[in-house]
């Protein structure tokens, strides 16, 4: 291994690891998910692992949405550094609602390219492209010490951008449906080969959270995700590998008793008190992939016109009973550790039930065929940490999942790899 040295990134000191120290993140995998399939006799080596390493249940960071925990994860910091705080933003200096996946809007380098910097060879697989451009920030591919590619776009992979060329071919399985839990086994598929093969010094594995947003954790299709997972699982952690498993944040069902989904259009609320459009909700979870959510989360953020009586429109807005918090910007800023520049006056979180919309006519709703369930506010916040290592760790919610490549190397420093 060319790591001799701690690496330090975002003023935090991680270890040198002496075998692979791998992050596992995944997507929405409420912690009742993986009780259930070991309750179940699903996932035998997770179980042994719980027992046999340690167990623990970290907090994510606010919104639970999944870009600003992946760059969370990945620069070992909340958003108030990183600057991610949604899949999607509102610039006021442009007037424009856009997605925030592109590298301009990250404002701290990742874990991997200092670990990069420092002679590591690090690979990053994730689900979907939105989060490979970020994840892959400060990465090079010309020296073959760092490969990051998406399951979404494995197809069309080259040396030049992603450090692998045609990654599809490389693994030897089809490029998945983006709508599938293929989209997730990709990901661990290629972990196990990258780790036999190639053998990172770091590895970061990503997931999509299509099948957590379609099916609860006793129902089959969520069952059979988890015994998919834990057969990857089984090899990499027979390799020797350090192994961190969390996630981004959990899921909860967000439905009323007839299976429709639990709503309050906010826009529509501010229309009628301020006048229409003179108030502006922005939904972070928004993003190119709301076939499975229709971009309904629990947590939304709204610029309000000059002169209007914010104390008034959150007093108004707390007194909904969807509504779990309802805050003004400074204290959302402090409590959340957020970017005061990208988020509106006031920030709302719904409860554990309930969604937040903008408007009802500018949700398409028709292509929910389950009913639904999201992320984003307080109740999606708990997250598992599990270690394949025995190592000191706190619980949540000093524990954040952030944390993960922090103890991910911290345990990979502790041993070499077995015979």
């Amino acid at each position: 291994m060319p790591i001799k040295n701690p690496v330090v990134a975002n003023d935090r000191t991680y270890p040198a690891p002496k075998t692979c120290a791998i992050a596992i993140c995944l997507d929405g995998c409420e912690p009742e998910y993986l009780e259930v399939a070991i309750a179940e006799g699903l996932m035998p080596t997770l179980k042994r692992i719980r027992e046999t390493g340690t167990d623990r249940l970290a907090h994510s960071v606010i919104p639970s949405f999944t870009n600003p925990n992946n760059m969370s994860i990945a620069t070992g910091r909340p958003p108030a550094v990183h600057g991610i705080c949604g899949n999607f933003l509102y610039e006021p200096e442009t007037g424009q609602e856009v997605m925030m996946n592109d590298v301009r809007f990250l404002r701290a380098p990742t874990v991997f390219s200092k670990f990069y910097e420092a002679g590591a060879r690090v690979a990053v697989v994730t689900a979907k492209d939105k989060l490979r451009a970020l994840l892959g920030a400060g990465l090079k591919f010309d020296e073959d010490r760092a490969i990051a590619f998406s399951s979404e776009r494995s197809g069309d992979t080259t040396k030049a951008e992603h450090g692998i060329d045609k990654a599809s071919d490389w693994l030897g399985m089809p490029v998945p449906e983006v709508y599938s839990a293929d989209l997730s086994e990709f990901v661990f598929a290629a972990g196990v080969k990258l780790l036999k093969e190639w053998k990172p010094d770091v590895m970061y594995l990503s997931t999509t959270d299509y099948i957590q947003h379609k099916f609860a954790p006793d129902e089959q299709g969520a069952k059979d995700f988890y015994a998919m997972f834990d057969r990857y699982l089984t090899e990499l952690d027979a390799m020797g590998a350090a192994i961190v498993v969390t996630a981004d944040h959990g899921m909860k069902p967000k439905h009323d008793a007839n299976g429709d989904p639990a709503v309050i259009y906010v826009q529509d609320l501010l229309d009628e008190w301020l006048g229409e459009a003179a108030a502006r909700v922005i939904l972070p979870i928004t993003d190119p992939y709301v076939v499975h959510h229709g971009a309904l989360g629990s947590f939304a953020t709204a610029y309000l016109p000059s002169g209007a009586d914010q104390a008034d429109i959150i007093a108004r807005l707390r007194a909904l009973p969807e509504m779990l918090e309802v805050v003004d910007k400074a204290t959302a800023v402090q409590k959340y550790e957020l970017p005061a520049d990208r988020i509106g006056d006031i920030v709302m979180i719904s409860t554990e039930n309930m969604t937040i919309g903008t408007s009802a006519y500018r949700h398409d709703l028709a292509a929910l065929k389950e009913p639904l369930r999201s992320h984003g506010g307080l109740t999606e916040q708990e997250v598992p940490f599990i270690v394949n290592r025995v190592i000191d760790l706190p619980n949540a919610p000093t524990l954040r999942n952030f944390d993960a490549f922090f103890y991910a190397t911290t345990a990979a420093a502790l041993e070499e790899v077995p015979a």
